[in-house]
């Protein structure tokens, strides 16, 4: 295997984090192997460094160019779900940072904050190294990553990690839907319950966050009542947590993944939108 090819999975990994979707990271990655074959790799003392410097600077070019693209975005903008494990999530510290929940709180800083952000938490760089890689001053980025950490402690809300009880809330939750049950769903659901729905105009989905156990409750045996042709329902690891696929034969046609405090469900994500399905 060559230097870049046992480095991608890293670089995805970063990439899909500073931007929230897997397309643009592939793209992103693809480009940094373009510029690596033009270099000689025997000039480069540090290969991973060079290749996490190109890919991060990349990513940032990339992620100010599509934000215009989701102000005018059809309905709530949720991250393109991707299957994790191996180089995406391999442990809880990185699961944490790629969990959708986690990936909305980011959108809300700036491309720079979000790859200080990225690069020190997610990935454990000194701010020395950060500094380097962004060709800021230390003390620059120091001020940055502090800005972003206290940013985002302030807007993001602390869920369960227990797979299991995870687990357990995603089969109950299940269960309830595919039964049409109202009362057994709203029996996992916290009373200000919130749904977040991503069709992107392409599927039908609410165009505001529904908000509250009953109205969430309704909407949710409404959407299990719309089942595609030939419906099949899986549960997946996706980003970094226990998530269901219902697929129409091989398609997926949606994902959903639910944040839970305490063991009731606070948040759910559902993602319908065609174009971000196909790396399930």
């Amino acid at each position: 295997m060559d230097e870049f090819e046992e480095r991608r999975g890293k670089l995805r990994a970063v990439a899909y984090r500073v931007l929230g979707t897997l397309t643009d990271a592939e793209d992103v990655v693809q480009e940094a192997w373009l510029r690596w074959n033009r270099v000689d790799p025997a000039t480069v003392e540090d290969p991973t460094a060079y290749l996490v410097t190109v890919t991060t600077r990349l990513a940032i070019d990339r992620l100010r160019s599509v934000r215009a693209a989701r102000v005018t975005y059809v309905g709530p903008w949720l991250p393109e779900p991707v299957p994790t494990g191996g180089d995406l999530a391999d442990d809880l510290a990185l699961a944490d940072t790629v969990s959708s929940a986690m990936l909305l709180v980011l959108e809300s800083l700036s491309p720079l904050e979000r790859a200080v952000f990225v690069l020190r938490e997610a990935f454990g760089h000194s701010h020395a190294e950060i500094a380097r890689i962004l060709d800021r001053s230390e003390a620059s980025v120091r001020q940055t990553a502090k800005r972003a950490r206290e940013h985002v402690d302030a807007r993001r809300r602390r869920y369960d990690t227990d797979p299991a009880t995870r687990k357990r809330a995603t089969t109950s939750f299940m269960d309830a839907c595919a039964g049409g049950d109202l009362t057994a769903l709203m029996g996992v659901l916290a009373p200000d319950v919130a749904l977040v729905c991503d069709g992107g105009g392409l599927a039908p989905a609410p165009r505001k966050t529904v908000h509250g156990m009953e109205l969430v409750a309704r909407a949710l045996v409404t959407f299990a009542g719309r089942m595609p042709e030939d419906p099949r329902i899986e549960y997946a690891e996706v980003n970094g947590g226990p998530a269901i696929v219902v697929r129409s034969g091989e398609t997926a046609a949606a994902v959903v993944m639910l944040y839970l405090v305490d063991g009731v469900i606070e948040e759910i994500h559902l993602v319908s939108n065609p174009e971000k399905l196909g790396a399930l």
